[in-house]
């Protein structure tokens, strides 16, 4: 029989076979050309905003012979803040997302808007200009080589927090800042401006800010594990335990927000913070009680039914996060440009601290929500899914130690990093995932006699007869990070100084 009298299968026909394939072939090459698209429309779209920035500066023209120094400043102040919210904004809201507490989409719309309505609102009309002080500005020989100073360690943080967002670390953006000036400082002024004792308290902060947030990351995992998760009734103990915790989250993060949210539109002491804190967590506490008891009714007894009760909480604690974060570090957006215009608006004169234009501002504002929307997916992900696994229980554990960390590291007087502690933080329960895992007796034994429920245990059954040491954190993305860490600074100022260097010869 030859081929032509076989019976076509399922009644389809050569030619109509070739159709699909051809078909096929069109829709494959449609869905790479979106794709190339949207990889296009992000530079694209960026470009558009840094030349934004640039008619925006040359609008307020004062008068002064400088107009290209000045659009060049805005541009590169539009740039870094882009940097800013592609790689730093990950750690407000990256755990929330690993834990599917929010969409992607709606993580970077909640994050866009409270880091850019923090900016705006609360992001303070004075900033200082040398970055905590690590250089005596009255050092520098004169206000043109101030200018080009603040342009080079503008420019190079800028490119170095670019770099660590390509490589997939999420960095310190306030210590590339402090490297950028550190090193245009030395070339500028010399190594005796530079005030080492506060250098030495920012190098400090390398090693405090994620021990402190790994830790009290860490101890909270630990309580809702041996309270809550493995108990035998674990309704009725979440009915017991979540409304204190989340209790805990709204004092804290009231604390938190009064004392470096709204630091800017109304001094508040650490006392006053820690006892406003104090009475909102009561209240929440009572408030909370019986909401929580009402959400529990007819759970069953699994962990995924306690990941619903801690859904909200995680929401809002990315929006206050986020709030917080785009009033504090919008300045080391605008802090350097806000330094560059006063020197051109006041012939060159050097100061410590300058105020703010809003139209600088609001540069800062918008590029840390585009840069978030355009680049920040890839640092979400690396935070809130690649580094360990992520469930709302841990990102509960997460966002209250980023907060509960600044509060303590302040009454410490420690200088910490909020992309450190948050990080941290994220190590600390993945690490403590893993010695829990293999280590607790408890756990062994609850999983031995509730098998249903190992099934349920994100970290799985452990054997009774032998301890498997699992790796729960990821060790390449643990090495990258801190690699990432060490050189922020010193690659800052190095890239720095030589950017001054040919700024200088230029001029």
């Amino acid at each position: 029989m030859s081929q032509q009298d076989l019976p076509q299968a399922s009644g389809t026909s050569p030619t109509k076979a070739s159709l699909d394939k051809d078909l096929r072939k069109i829709g494959t090459v449609e869905e790479a050309s979106r794709s190339l698209a949207m990889r296009l429309a992000a530079p694209a779209f960026a470009l558009i905003f840094l030349v934004v920035a640039g008619l925006l500066a040359a609008s307020q023209f004062g008068g002064h012979g400088s107009i290209a120094v000045l659009i060049g400043a805005a541009i590169i102040g539009g740039y870094m803040a882009m940097n800013i919210g592609a790689n730093d904004v990950a750690n407000n809201v990256g755990p929330a997302v690993g834990a599917r507490a929010l969409t992607m989409t709606g993580a970077l719309i909640i994050a866009a808007v409270f880091e850019c309505a923090g900016a705006l609102i609360a992001g303070g009309d004075v900033v200082s200009t040398i970055s905590k002080g690590i250089i005596d500005a009255k050092q520098v020989a004169s206000g043109q080589v101030f200018i080009w100073a603040m342009m080079a360690a503008l420019l190079a943080s800028a490119v170095w927090v670019n770099l660590a967002t390509w490589l997939g670390a999420p960095v310190s953006t306030t210590h590339a800042v402090v490297g950028g000036v550190l090193g245009a400082g030395v070339a500028a002024a010399g190594i005796s401006a530079v005030n080492w004792p506060t250098m030495g308290a920012i190098a400090a902060s390398w090693v405090i800010s994620p021990l402190l947030g790994g830790v009290i990351a860490a101890m909270f995992l630990a309580f809702i594990k041996t309270f809550i998760i493995y108990q035998d009734d674990k309704i009725a103990q979440a009915t017991k335990w979540v409304p204190l915790l989340i209790a805990i989250m709204a004092g804290c993060f009231t604390a938190y927000l009064a004392m470096k949210g709204l630091k800017h539109l109304v001094k508040i002491s650490l006392p006053m913070a820690s006892g406003i804190g104090f009475i909102v967590f009561l209240v929440s506490w009572a408030a909370l009680m019986p909401v929580i008891a009402r959400q529990a009714e007819g759970l069953e007894n699994r962990n995924q039914s306690l990941r619903k009760l801690f859904h909200w909480p995680l929401i809002f604690s990315a929006a206050l996060l986020s709030f917080a974060h785009g009033a504090n570090d919008v300045a080391n957006a605008i802090g350097p440009l806000a330094a560059i215009i006063h020197g051109l608006n006041a012939d060159g004169a050097v100061a410590t601290k300058v105020g703010v234009p809003f139209w600088v501002m609001m540069i800062g504002g918008i590029g840390i929500s585009l840069g978030l929307f355009l680049y920040g997916p890839r640092l979400i992900r690396m935070v809130g899914e690649k580094i360990t696994k992520m469930n709302p229980m841990r990102a509960y554990c997460v966002a209250l130690s980023a907060a509960i960390t600044v509060i303590v590291a302040s009454a410490l007087g420690l200088p910490v990093s909020s992309t450190h502690i948050a990080v941290g933080a994220v190590f600390g329960v993945g690490f403590f995932r893993e010695y829990y895992t293999t280590h607790s007796k408890r756990r062994r034994a609850y999983v031995k006699a509730h098998a249903r429920a190992a099934s349920d245990d994100d970290d799985g059954p452990v054997a009774s007869d032998e301890l498997i040491r699992r790796k729960l954190v990821r060790r390449s993305h643990f090495t990258v990070i801190i690699v990432a860490w060490l050189i922020t600074v010193p690659a800052a100022a190095a890239l720095s100084a030589a950017i001054f260097f040919v700024l200088n010869l230029a001029s």
